[in-house]
């Protein structure tokens, strides 16, 4: 048997290497995964305490038709219970807490309008359709703009659609089409969010914590700070061998030999890279210096090799593909009671809340607690993101990129129009911490066939591609369940194992599903 390398700890590599044992026979003791930090998870990343506030870049949208994902859950026991899946753990949580949000979208005036009709006009539904049914090659370098006129951008359904996945209307046109394809299920439940899972806590402890566990019983190797800046290829081939990892590590550098029966699977691009974390008193300035591994290793693959992908479609305009996230540590009740009180859900149980008109398009979402195993009984977390931080806000005339936590929180409960009282008394009780991401969405930028590498490029004998940016038909990114499978697509196809990953699930293929979706365009 050879050595299995990955490049990158985050979900796509701790799904891989799990494969590589449970579905492949492999030894954890050959399995290496080489991570650029000093933290596993990627995206996965929340942290803090109670005293200094807890914060993380964001969790993903979850959803019951994540079979891969769920699959992959499914072998790993529960941190909280080990007698238990983690998937069983997700499954009794969802059961618990189930999401029926009462207050989806909010109004200038702080009131609760209508969200539950969709306000179409007939020319909206006509061109909803249209770019469904479109071939994706008739979309290429299309953003969605190109695809629909003023007046849907306008309607509920666009923001419940666009803040519940993180949509842009200037992103790709084919993304946009995939997910109206791939969350039609979703379609008569955009206003109540039924049916959308949460994880116990956040997806850091609930997912990445256990799969790391599992992975380390099993002595599969993590070597952190260590930065891959190339791989070697065989020379005098049209197939793609990689014979040697070429890395950085305490200011050294170094070379990894790879042999026959080796194998390497690479993370390319990564959404959170360059992320920067701010304080109460501190604005976390958008980090545009590029520097990060995953995106300069791609970018050094690609030089000369099309089949390689083109990393300057994700990540060649931060304008686009950035937006800022904010964690709220807070240690007095009453923002959660007065919340409760406005929305007329439970923590935990809401869902996200839209307000639609401002100017940052700012959304919140108040979990269920404890968020964080830790989390104190006095101490409450929750957690919100602004689309549009290049805009002066409505109440801090500034724009978001230069609002520190307490004025991201001045902003969010002027659009609640709670008494001044209860706005002074929930800032003097909260830490903000707020959170840059210069390519949190770069996985939705205008894009054309080839721009994202295959799994597995034409001709590669040992080397796989994983993550949001390597390319898989039907499939949406800036999801868990699109890395999950990248990995199983990986380890089953260089592994040449009698086996495949569970088909994508295609709602259109359902008559209930195709009647509920056309009732809700009619809303």
């Amino acid at each position: 048997m050879g050595k299995y390398y990955f490049v990158g700890s985050g979900i796509a590599s701790l799904a891989g290497a799990v494969f590589l044992i449970r579905d492949g026979g492999v030894s954890g003791k050959d399995i290496v995964i080489l991570e650029e930090s000093h933290e596993f998870g990627g995206a996965f990343d929340a942290h803090g305490n109670a005293d200094t506030g807890y914060y993380m870049s964001g969790s993903r949208m979850f959803e019951a038709m994540y079979q891969c994902t769920f699959d992959l859950l499914a072998s790993i026991p529960s941190v909280s219970n080990p007698n238990i899946s983690v998937k069983e753990e997700t499954d009794l949580s969802n059961k618990a807490t189930p999401w029926y949000n009462k207050a989806r979208l909010v109004d200038r005036n702080g009131k609760i309008p209508d969200f539950h009709t969709m306000g179409f006009t007939e020319k909206d539904r006509l061109d909803l359709v249209k770019i469904m049914a479109e071939p994706e090659g008739m979309l290429d370098s299309k953003r969605i703009t190109d695809c629909f006129e003023e007046h849907f951008f306008q309607t509920n359904f666009w923001f419940e659609w666009c803040t519940l996945f993180a949509f842009e209307r200037w992103h790709s046109a084919i993304e946009f089409k995939r997910y109206l394809q791939r969350f039609v299920h979703h379609f008569s439940t955009i206003d109540t969010q039924e049916n959308i899972y949460r994880s116990l806590y956040n997806q850091y402890d609930s997912f990445a914590v256990p799969l790391v566990r599992w992975l380390q019983d099993r002595q599969v190797d993590f070597r952190y700070a260590v930065r891959v800046d190339d791989l070697h290829f065989k020379s005098g081939t049209d197939a793609i061998t990689v014979t040697g990892i070429e890395y950085r590590e305490q200011g050294a550098n170094g070379r990894i030999d790879i042999g026959d029966g080796d194998m390497v699977f690479v993370t390319n691009g990564s959404m959170t890279a360059d992320k920067v974390f701010g304080s109460m008193t501190q604005a976390p300035l958008m980090n545009r210096s590029n520097k990060a591994g995953a995106w300069k290793l791609w970018e050094t693959l690609a030089e000369g090799r099309p089949h390689f992908g083109n990393p300057a479609a994700f990540n060649g305009n931060i304008a686009e593909s950035s937006w800022i996230s904010y964690t709220v540590t807070v240690k007095d009740p009453l923002f959660f009671e007065l919340i409760e009180s406005f929305s007329g859900s439970k923590p935990g149980t809401g869902g996200l809340i839209t307000f639609k008109d401002s100017s940052w398009l700012i959304t919140i979402s108040i979990y269920h607690q404890p968020f964080f195993p830790n989390q104190p009984e006095d101490t409450f977390v929750w957690w919100g993101y602004g689309l549009f931080h290049d805009r002066p806000g409505d109440y801090v005339k500034k724009p978001m990129a230069e609002c520190n936590g307490a004025e991201i929180l001045q902003e969010v409960l002027g659009h609640l129009h709670f008494s001044e009282q209860d706005k002074d008394a929930i800032i003097a009780s909260s830490n903000c911490i707020p959170c840059t991401m210069p390519y949190i969405t770069s996985q939705f930028m205008v894009r054309k066939a080839g721009d994202r590498p295959r799994v597995i490029p034409q001709g590669s004998t040992n080397l796989a591609f994983m993550g949001q940016y390597a390319e898989q038909p039907d499939d949406v990114v800036f999801t868990v369940e699109y890395s999950v499978r990248c990995a199983m697509n990986a380890v089953y196809t260089l592994l040449k194992l009698d086996k495949k990953p569970p088909a994508v699930y295609k709602g259109l293929h359902s008559p209930k599903v195709i009647v509920d979706a056309i009732r809700t365009l009619h809303r």
